[in-house]
């Protein structure tokens, strides 16, 4: 929004320049983010958070700087002439729910012509272009003191009434920019007699607006229920300066002022006179004080605030403090010194009657923060806040670090993904109950992700379609999972690879990536830990090429997965190549400790190589032989290799073959030829057990 620095000086006599006043303003809080014009055309380009509606107008900000600077804000009273004997408007309210106050005011006999010069200019600051006198009041008002109103031609009001009600089955309503919409039944309307004429909090109906034939007028100004209005606007798809203010908390005390700034603009620019005045309450939305101890004001901010201070900035933004001293009197009696405020009954305590433009100002923590912004971060000591602990690291913390580290070191980018994943994913994804959320950001994402797969494919989507291919990719986060009655949750880590591989050597030719490049990534990783026996299984999870995939296994504990990403769902997501995937349970994997470093002095002996090259049945694997072949605990034997495999040729079907390269080595004599034969016998004796023999 925009703010006039010159249009503040109207209510609070400011003696600093503009570029002094936006710093202060931002140092507070109210955000200035960019400076436009020069004297006195300077616009304020202002980013007000959420919760400060009341700040969204040039009044509210005027308070602002009244408090920053200490000065006394001019108050907006308008001046009207008695209303005479003039019968109230009937207004109905039928639902105090959503409507907690209405206020209506008759103005009749207007002129409808074009608003003054000085009106004009000053709705251009926020780019409104004027209408007509009657609907530029309403808009500056909505500028300069932030409620938002409405005028309605008095004379096509049906019935000579005003109703709120939610809207009944089967009713339209054509709203001022001249769409016709179907309503709801939890809309809230302003009606008359017979129809809706306007859509409560968002915007007015089009056959009431006020045009050049309008002689009559009513001046409306409420309070509507945030949450209605946000559903409303949200259901018709619109957004309006009206709903921005009403769905954020609108002050439901400034109805009856509001109503008559509006009037008396309407009588400076169009004449007429005053008739009826209603102010219909629904509900009464006026809060308890709420106390504020000095003792916490000191122990959370880390600093003695002067109490003259924390009274006027206090005062200055419109609450109203009372302390005990304060309050009592020299006979022993108390009383107030200050309407509506409480009187308290411990020392260094203030009892605070908050008003009602600051519906965000709910806790005790809440004055603490009105306290600390206006007197200025700036002025509290640079100190390093009080600890009297100890800093403890989490058990895997060392174990989360030489994971992530050694990721980064093999040439993968560490990525986030959101939290929440759609019902689809998390069916197809995993086998774990996913958790669903009471109030979920969006209906296409109402679970807590129960895998970190759909997470990753959706970034590798992202980068596909910015043009690029070559992509190694990890992400380490939490998964979550229903179980009866709590809410599991687990560590995982994800990798997902794709793209062309650089073999390494002279000729350095790309090529694309495979299992085996993933495979070995992942060894890289898990040769961190204690791991006695590792293995790699397939085939993997249903999300995986059935062909390309495999379980992990680390001291028969299942760990977690990799594989290419199944064709259907690489078909689905548009992916125009090979796409491998990993994941880990990394709770589980972290149980297993750390690899200390272990040095062994390197052998002075030759070491002793044999090849064997093997027919092998299709359904024994590699990991299989290798392991009948360590149970031999050959103490000699130091490396088993897989150098080759083929199939097809003259390999018979159902086989393949193997070649197999053992190496032995001592570290206290040379070997003899008789002794490697022994223990290459031993070997082959193993692994015809399994069905394997030697090729003739």
């Amino acid at each position: 929004m925009n703010i006039s620095p010159n249009w503040l000086r109207e209510f609070v006599p400011l003696r600093v320049d503009y570029r002094r006043l936006a710093e202060d303003l931002t140092h507070a809080g109210i955000a200035v983010e960019g400076i436009r014009g020069e004297g006195a055309a300077t616009i304020f380009e202002m980013e007000i958070t959420t919760n400060r509606v009341d700040a969204m107008n040039h009044y509210g900000v005027a308070r602002e700087c009244s408090a920053i600077y200490d000065l006394d804000l001019k108050p907006i009273a308008p001046r009207l002439s008695a209303t005479g004997h003039a019968e109230p408007f009937p207004v109905e309210i039928l639902d105090s729910a959503l409507c907690g106050r209405y206020t209506a005011r008759v103005v009749r006999d207007v002129r409808i012509e074009k608003s003054p010069e000085h009106i004009l200019e000053r709705l251009l600051i926020e780019d409104h272009h004027g209408i007509n006198n009657v609907a530029d009041a309403t808009n500056y008002t909505l500028m300069e003191m932030g409620h938002p109103t409405h005028a309605f031609d008095l004379d096509l009001l049906e019935g000579g009434k005003v109703i709120v009600r939610r809207a009944r089955p089967g009713e339209k309503l054509k709203t001022l920019d001249g769409l016709e919409r179907e309503l709801h039944a939890d809309d809230l309307v302003i009606a008359d007699a017979n129809k809706p004429v306007g859509l409560a909090g968002v915007m007015g109906g089009w056959d009431t607006m006020i045009t050049s034939k309008t002689r009559n007028v009513l001046i409306e100004a409420a309070w509507f229920d945030p949450a209605s209005v946000r559903r409303t606007a949200r259901r018709h798809g619109m957004h309006t300066d009206a709903s921005h203010r009403f769905e954020r908390g609108a002050d439901w005390g400034a109805t009856p002022l509001a109503c008559d700034r509006v009037a008396e603009l309407i009588l400076e620019s169009a004449g007429g006179k005053l008739g009826g005045y209603t102010d219909a309450i629904g509900r009464d939305l006026h809060r308890p004080p709420i106390e504020l101890s000095r003792k916490d004001l000191r122990r959370i901010l880390g600093q003695e605030i002067p109490e003259a201070d924390t009274k006027r900035i206090l005062t200055r933004l419109g609450f109203v403090p009372t302390s005990k001293r304060a309050a009592s009197s020299p006979h022993g009696s108390s009383s107030a010194s200050t309407p509506g405020a409480g009187v308290i009954e411990q020392p260094d305590v203030y009892s605070l009657t908050v008003p009602t433009w600051r519906m965000d100002v709910e806790r005790e923590i809440d004055l603490i923060e009105e306290i600390a912004r206006v007197y200025g971060f700036n002025n509290f000591a640079n100190t390093l806040p009080a600890f009297s602990g100890v800093v403890v690291e989490q058990p895997y913390a060392a174990s989360e670090t030489k994971t992530r580290a050694r990721l980064l070191a093999i040439g993968y980018d560490e990525a986030v993904s959101p939290t929440f994943i759609s019902r689809t994913d998390a069916t197809r994804f995993s086998r774990e109950n996913p958790v669903a959320l009471e109030n979920p950001l969006s209906e296409e994402t109402p679970l807590l992700r129960n895998s970190l797969v759909p997470g990753m494919l959706s970034m590798l989507e992202w980068n596909f379609n910015r043009g690029l291919s070559n992509l190694r990719l990890f992400e380490m986060g939490n998964v979550f999972a229903a179980k009866s009655l709590d809410v599991g949750q687990h560590w995982h880590a994800c990798l997902a690879a794709t793209g062309q591989w650089l073999e390494t050597g002279l000729a350095q030719k790309p090529r694309a990536l495979n299992f085996f490049d993933v495979k070995g990534d992942l060894e890289s990783v898990l040769l961190l830990f204690e791991i006695k026996q590792l293995k790699f299984e397939g085939p993997g999870p249903e999300f995986l090429h059935p062909g390309r995939s495999a379980n992990i296994t680390a001291d028969s504990r299942q760990i977690g997965a990799f594989g290419q990403l199944h064709p259907d769902i690489a078909s689905e997501r548009k992916f125009k190549q090979e796409v491998w995937m990993a994941q880990v349970d990394l709770d589980a994997l972290f149980a297993t400790p750390l690899r200390e470093p272990r040095f062994e002095r390197i052998s002075r002996f030759p070491s002793v190589e044999r090849d064997f090259s093997l027919l092998v049945n299709d359904s024994t694997s590699y990991a299989q032989l290798k392991e009948a072949i360590d149970r031999l605990r050959i103490q000699e034997l130091i490396s088993i290799e897989a150098k080759e495999l083929f199939r097809g040729g003259s390999v018979p079907a159902g086989r393949y073959s193997l070649l197999l390269r053992l190496t032995f080595q001592s570290t206290e004599r040379t070997l003899r030829d008789d002794e490697v034969a022994g223990w290459s016998d031993r070997a082959i004796s193993a692994l015809a057990q399994l069905g394997a023999a030697l090729r003739t």
